[in-house]
């Protein structure tokens, strides 16, 4: 349009103070190129237009306003469908709860497993991370809550982790906030979860996918009533993990009470005080579990913490080579969103290990 609005832009005409609102307010910054030129020639040489003139400086503005309207419809076309292209190019590890019948709980139980990109079809074996929830969780909190899917997947693209399925268990109670009745991961009069978890759980998940299933391939972790299951599980049966990693654990008896907590969880975690219960372990246990790889981690505000120092510090004068990490932060889901890829790491090198 540039040589015709050049031809029929006039040097002299009449002033039409009702064509000026055509040009926005905002200067000429976001103008096109072509309005550009008349705000240009105003401000060179004062420029009034002539109602023909004004006609076809309107009409041009229109026709430049639905080219570039059409432009940016098309560029935003073609930018989500690159998008689109890019996001299934990512690594795109997939979560799906499954079911599982327990004859020694007496009822039906639920498990969520993380299946990493290119299962599918890559034919491979994985190794296995039994992966723990907390207190008033589920066999899905860590999935929905902590975006679980999400860091492990970009933590394995980056390379600083290896591939691997992931089981989410349930341990959950049950009231309307999953405490209650049946809450734990340890054995309770009527509810031996413990046996379940390894009677029952492992040998189902380790026979239904492709797990490599020996324990140079099997690692454990959790967070708050999670690591202390963690820590339980891995200290009863150190035969069956690489690694274990509590997070932010509740290693000392419930020192607190609420009205969710049934008395038999209460109970159970006094009488699993791990920090007491430590120094009376035999030096055959002490040995056995030396064998395990330990990562503890706990935030600095945690009020779980003096338990998670003190247990570092009485298996350090054991000569356990236990590592400690003490981040900023409290018991909270942000902490444990940053210690998943701590977790990850540290359980891919005890697989590498081996």
């Amino acid at each position: 349009f540039t040589p015709i609005l050049r031809m029929y832009i006039p040097a002299h005409g009449t002033y039409l103070p009702s064509f000026r609102p055509y040009i926005p307010s905002d200067g000429t910054k976001n103008l096109s190129p072509i309005i550009m030129i008349f705000v240009v020639y105003q401000q060179q040489i004062f420029l009034n237009l002539t109602p023909a003139t004004g006609k076809l400086y309107y009409l041009c503005w229109l026709i430049t306003k639905h080219i570039r309207n059409y432009m940016m419809k098309k560029a935003l076309f073609l930018t989500t469908i690159f998008m689109c292209f890019f996001i299934v190019a990512q690594a795109s590890g997939k979560v799906k709860t499954v079911s599982i019948k327990s004859d020694i709980l007496g009822c039906t139980k639920y498990y969520n497993v993380y299946f990493p990109d290119g299962y599918k079809t890559s034919g491979k074996q994985y190794p296995v991370l039994y992966l723990l929830h907390g207190l008033s969780g589920t066999h899905e909190t860590w999935a929905q809550n902590y975006d679980m899917a999400r860091i492990v997947n970009e933590t394995i693209e980056s390379g600083m982790c290896h591939p691997m399925i992931i089981i989410m268990p349930d341990a959950s109670g049950e009231n309307a906030r999953h405490c209650g009745r049946h809450t734990g991961y340890q054995n309770q009069e009527g509810w031996a979860y413990e046996d379940y978890f390894f009677k029952e759980l492992i040998p189902h998940v380790e026979k239904s996918y492709r797990i490599i299933g020996d324990r140079a391939h099997r690692a454990i972790a959790g967070l708050s009533m999670g690591g202390h299951g963690t820590f339980m599980y891995a200290s009863h049966h150190p035969e069956m993990f690489s690694s274990a990693c509590p997070m932010s654990a509740r290693l000392t008896g419930v020192t607190e009470v609420d009205e969710d907590h049934d008395q038999a969880y209460i109970d159970d975690m006094k009488n699993n005080d791990f920090v007491k219960k430590f120094p009376t372990y035999s030096a055959e246990k002490i040995k056995a579990m030396k064998t395990v790889r330990w990562l503890f981690d706990c935030g600095d505000d945690d009020k779980l913490l003096d338990g998670t120092l003190k247990m570092y510090m009485l298996m350090r004068e054991q000569g356990f080579n236990a590592e400690l990490r003490v981040r900023n932060g409290g018991h909270a889901q942000r902490y444990w969103r940053d210690s998943l890829p701590l977790t990850l790491t540290f359980v891919s090198i005890g697989f590498t290990e081996h």
